[in-house]
């Protein structure tokens, strides 16, 4: 039935704060820290509503409590209605308590991104997208001490709406039922699943409830009386086998009896595990040991035997259920386990939350690491799988660190790669909607094209009567698109369109670049065979249709015609890198890139993409001498490993670095008077060096374009001040060229 806590203990706390933290069965420390916190939000309350939330802040204590969850975790869940209820800042939060904690709160507020869905109704989406919110609920907060503090709070407020509307108590159960009670199953929480589940079904079914919870009561009496009798015996058989362990009846779940009850077409009579009784020993041998004394014992139903220890369920779980017949022929369920398979169940996660004293950054031990890589995978392939260490980061890679889960305007959950842009899912949602984009809203904020999707995010897309992608699109250096399925769409609509008007946008755009590289277009005949293509049309046409990317086309006109001797070119690369060191100084130290487990060999940073401690970076040999090191994303570096793959060799940072880096970010900004002014201050502030400046602007729109030079030391310092600069006022966006 539901798991009935005392909730008395707030009066208490009113009154007296020290007698109730004695209560909470906690280290003389640990409650000296939890009553100064205490303290601490009383001092902050001040009318009756604020001293509601903190009742509801204790009562979630009290729940976290007999799961075992550490000190952080319950001064958190005092905090967390503060601040969900906008009662503190995040801010604040910050400035008021310590790093760890003030993460842990702030981790659970993020979970409240998907209430845009109590809105749309959770019946009305499907599951696979109840399935995309789960993901996104345990992707958005580093911590999973953040989701337990979420679920402990939904309980409480389950047990608050009694008295409320119907409408609010059914559409808070069927939030439960779909998002909470699930996760609290894959966290492998059982205390917390039964009780969502339970006082979810309380809801939405009261008459069913109320039915299973009557014969319960009515048979309660006898059925007690047997299975006392029944778990003296086991007791007994224990000690014959020599055992150590321990016999008790198990709690009844109304939830699970309905469920039992509607899967199997059974009546209530005719279920067995209404009487149930669970074994908890010490050793895993002892299991066995003691389900050999049971069979022996009493007969047991074949088709009721399930060994989870050998085969564990999806969660997790492990424990080997048998049904046995009483003396009196009556069904009893046996459950046996050991001590650690029993915390497993009933704590899931918060059994395996042994943090290291004195450990600030919050990591938990190698068995938590894993018991939370075990439970993405089953998130991600909903299946056992074996352990595997490559597997494991395959599926953190994947799954969790490279996915956003962003919300459409109607609630709907939409799982895209890191970095995709709003035209990534506008193409995601009909290639019609991309097609006919031109603007985004993410809360009613109008955001650039560039602009990289956040978890949580809701996007709304603007479009017009007729579709009109742009080639610009197809750029990838430009960062309008992420994904290889919207290029697509995009390369697909334009090859669609009429031949004649491609082959004439891609004739117009192939002549001004081999301009640039003394061609003409009668020089593209070579090409026609190196790209499979009947004639020269062919390649205007797939230049205007996207399909062709121009910078292959244009490296291998340039080697075709204007092949140098190696001399040349090792006179070319030397006065390059001379003049590059004259125009932009890159300090380089002997021993900052190791080239393919080198160092001291010659080197260059490539100024297409100014690579910088901290990026992931290979080189690039030239012809006879030099080796100039790109990030790894390198637009020019993709283009020279399709012309000259064997010259990619790896590389890696080094111990030595510089003291500073050159690379240029672009600003792009509403003009208005004092921006400038604005940007060096801020700089100055920062202690950035800039090296130089350059900027265009759109007087018609009031727009400028602002490329700045500056130096840094590794690319936290490049995340730090592209975060800052994008809150400065009039700045649309900011990113690293």
């Amino acid at each position: 039935m539901v798991s009935v806590r005392d909730t008395h203990f707030y009066q208490t706390a009113q009154k007296n704060p020290q007698k109730w933290v004695t209560t909470l069965n906690m280290s003389i420390s640990d409650q000296h820290s939890l009553l100064d916190n205490y303290e601490k939000i009383i001092a902050l309350c001040s009318d009756s509503k604020q001293f509601e939330l903190l009742k509801l802040g204790t009562e979630m204590v009290e729940i976290l409590v007999t799961l075992n969850m550490d000190l952080d975790t319950l001064n958190a869940a005092l905090i967390f209605p503060l601040l969900d209820n906008k009662i503190l800042t995040v801010e604040k939060v910050h400035e008021l308590w310590h790093q760890r904690i003030a993460k842990l709160v702030c981790g659970a507020a993020e979970m409240e991104g998907f209430r845009v869905l109590q809105y749309q109704g959770l019946d009305k989406i499907s599951a696979s997208q109840v399935e995309n919110l789960r993901h996104m609920l345990l992707a958005m907060v580093e911590d999973v001490r953040a989701v337990v503090i979420k679920l402990a709070e939904r309980i409480c407020y389950l047990r608050q709406v009694k008295n409320s509307s119907e409408e609010t108590k059914i559409r808070l159960a069927r939030e439960v039922t779909s998002i909470y009670a699930p996760l609290a199953n894959r966290l492998g929480i059982g205390q917390l699943k039964w009780e969502l589940e339970d006082l979810a079904f309380h809801y939405l079914q009261p008459k069913i409830y109320k039915q299973i919870a009557k014969l319960l009561a009515e048979k309660r009496i006898d059925r007690e009386k047997h299975i006392q009798e029944f778990v003296t015996r086991i007791q007994e058989l224990l000690e014959n086998v020599h055992v150590k362990g321990a016999a008790y009846g198990r709690p009844k779940h109304i939830y699970s009896i309905y469920v039992k009850m509607q899967k199997k077409n059974l009546k209530f009579e005719e279920l067995f595990d209404v009487r149930a009784v669970r074994v908890v020993v010490d050793k895993l041998q002892d299991c066995y040991a003691a389900l050999g004394a049971i069979h022996t014992q009493w007969h047991h139903i074949p088709s009721e035997f399930d060994d989870y220890i050998a085969n564990p369920k999806a969660n997790g779980y492990q424990s080997i259920h048998t049904v046995v017949l009483s003396s009196n022929g009556q069904a009893i369920e046996v459950q046996i386990r050991t001590k650690k398979m029993h915390d497993d169940a009933e704590l899931g996660v918060a059994a395996h939350w042994k943090y290291k004293e004195g450990n600030a950054g919050g990591k938990a031990s190698s068995g938590y690491e894993e018991k939370i890589a075990w439970l993405r995978k089953i998130l991600a392939w909903q299946e056992d799988i074996a352990e595997d260490d490559s597997l494991i980061e395959e599926v953190r890679s994947q799954v969790f660190d490279d996915r956003v889960y962003v919300f459409t305007p109607k609630g709907e959950v939409v799982d895209l790669p890191a970095g995709a842009t709003p035209l990534d899912f506008a193409y995601y949602i009909h290639s019609q909607i991309g097609h006919r984009c031109i603007g985004a809203k993410i809360s009613n904020r109008i955001v650039p094209f560039t602009y990289q999707l956040k978890t949580g995010d809701q996007i709304e897309i603007l479009t017009q009567k007729e579709p009109n992608p742009s080639r610009d699109w197809l750029n990838l250096s430009l960062g309008y698109i992420k994904t290889p399925r919207t290029r697509h769409k995009i390369s697909t609509w334009f090859r669609k369109q009429d031949r004649a008007k491609n082959v004439q946008a891609g004739r117009e755009v192939l002549e001004v670049e081999l301009y640039k590289i003394k061609l003409k277009l009668a020089d593209v005949a070579p090409a026609i065979a190196r790209f499979n293509v009947n004639c020269a049309e062919d390649i205007f046409a797939g230049i205007g249709n996207g399909d062709l990317r121009i910078n292959q086309l244009l490296h291998f006109l340039n080697d075709h015609y204007h092949q140098q001797t190696l001399e040349q070119q090792d006179f070319a690369v030397l006065e390059a890198l001379e003049k590059r060191k004259r125009s932009l100084p890159v300090k380089v130290s002997g021993n900052n890139i190791i080239i393919d487990g080198v160092g001291n060999l010659m080197h260059s940073i490539a100024r297409c993409c100014q690579a910088v401690p901290g990026d992931e970076i290979e080189g690039y040999i030239t012809q006879g001498r030099g080796i100039s090191v790109h990030r790894k994303t390198c637009v020019q570096l993709e283009d020279l490993r399709e012309v000259h793959p064997e010259r990619i060799i790896v590389a890696t940072w080094g111990t030595e670095q510089s003291s500073g880096y050159v690379l240029t970010i672009r600003l792009e900004a509403s003009d208005r008077n004092g921006l400038l002014k604005d940007i060096t201050t801020f700089l100055s502030n920062e202690k950035v060096k800039m090296l130089s400046l350059n900027s265009s602007s759109n007087f018609k729109y009031r727009l400028v374009v602002m490329d700045l030079n500056i130096e840094v030391k590794n690319n936290e310092d490049i995340n730090k001040l592209i975060n800052k600069l994008s809150q400065l006022e009039d700045i649309s966006n900011v990113r690293r060229l």
